[in-house]
């Protein structure tokens, strides 16, 4: 099966056929990145402006990143007035990301939380990071602060970079097949701590075993320079002008290029999904043998 299943749709909201529905699902539950590529997030020149000075101020930001539950950007962005404008471009994208979900994939609305988005400005290339840090590495996401306790990890992105500059992903294995590459060689959690972390307010709330289990199976992976050097599955370029979706608590991958990218993350209770076997969590139970939320 191809990492890749493409959409030919160039519009935010539905309603969307039957079959494109279904394919979309098929295609997320699989693992698979859905790749749309006549889907723009449309912007007005003053935005594009705004944005292309976000990246290009001479600051190092990994992202800049939006919580839509205050309506705020992080401290960092530039200025009263352009947190504001980043602020309003950012809830326009989360809630047209929202929007072709829920058009794409209906049974999901129930189970489906807009998390925090994020503006994506720099090179990937250019930036040099630790081991843990670097997401140019195959991985699967995981929170190290915020425990999802089994909900899933659904992501949206569009290439907005003004040059035309594409932004190029590895992608890997099967998330059964990485699974259970690096499972062997995990180490339990210490009793205690993930009480512990949350009593100082490291996590927002307590990690379950499947947090912890995916924070190991994230940095197990980053971490083996042997799995990180093996030819990856594919690489795929996403050309600007163009939006991708995939769950990345799923689908190894890493990003190794690209700029000025809109990412809009959200929460999926495994129950929404058309397939919930498929979800993380029930695959680690099934390969563990034990109930991990």
């Amino acid at each position: 099966m191809s990492p890749i299943e493409t959409l030919q749709i160039d519009r935010w909201t539905g309603p969307f056929d039957g079959d494109v529905r279904r394919q979309a699902v098929s295609a997320l539950e699989s693992g698979q990145v859905v790749f749309l590529p006549r889907l723009a997030f449309a912007m007005s020149p003053e935005e594009r402006e705004l944005l292309t000075g976000v990246g290009t101020d001479g600051q190092a930001r990994k992202n800049v990143s939006y919580d839509p539950a205050t309506g705020q950007c992080k401290a960092d962005t530039p200025g009263e007035a352009g947190m504001a404008s980043l602020a309003a471009i950012l809830e326009r994208f989360g809630q047209q990301a929202e929007a072709l979900l829920t058009a794409l994939a209906p049974g999901y609305a129930p189970g489906l939380e807009r998390a925090r988005a994020s503006f994506r400005p720099n090179e990937v290339a250019d930036r040099s990071l630790s081991w843990r840090k670097d997401d140019r590495r195959l991985h699967v996401d995981a929170f190290p602060s915020r425990p999802v306790r089994g909900r899933r990890i659904l992501r949206v992105f569009s290439n907005i970079d003004p040059e035309g500059t594409p932004r190029r992903w590895r992608l890997g294995e099967p998330f059964e097949q990485h699974a259970a590459r690096f499972l062997p060689r995990l180490r339990a959690a210490p009793p205690g701590q993930a009480w512990l972390l949350a009593k100082l307010g490291v996590t927002r709330g307590m990690q379950s075993r499947y947090d912890q289990l995916m924070l190991a199976l994230h940095d197990a992976a980053k971490r083996d320079e042997a799995y990180q050097a093996e030819p990856p599955a594919a690489v795929f370029e996403f050309p600007a002008g163009s939006s991708w979706m995939v769950y990345t608590d799923q689908a190894p991958h890493g990003a190794l290029a690209g700029r000025f990218a809109l990412e809009q993350t959200f929460h999926l209770d495994p129950a929404a999904m058309a397939e919930p076997q498929t979800a993380p969590v029930a695959v680690l139970e099934r390969l563990t043998g034990r109930v991990l939320v």
